[in-house]
């Protein structure tokens, strides 16, 4: 026997969860509209890859595929 003990130690973090979870929410305020939001961020998504040229079209393809970036036509429904 080398003289070393394990030591063995659990932590409950349940308390420190909850201020944080407190805390987001606080800083969100109450007008925060997740649906809006998500909407928001499906509008800059449409804008940052509109327009693109060729090669770009080509390169966004090629990043999708390799999945690196989102396929952004899955699950939508076409107007």
């Amino acid at each position: 026997m080398s003289g070393h003990s394990e030591l063995s130690f659990a932590l409950d973090l349940t308390l420190d969860e909850a201020r944080r979870r407190t805390a987001v929410l606080e800083a969100i305020g109450d007008d925060w509209d997740p649906v809006a939001v998500l909407a928001e961020e499906e509008r800059a998504y449409d804008l940052l890859y509109s327009g693109l040229d060729a090669e770009q079209q080509r390169i966004y393809d090629e990043l999708v595929a390799a999945g690196v970036l989102p396929d952004r036509t899955v699950g939508r429904v076409t107007d």
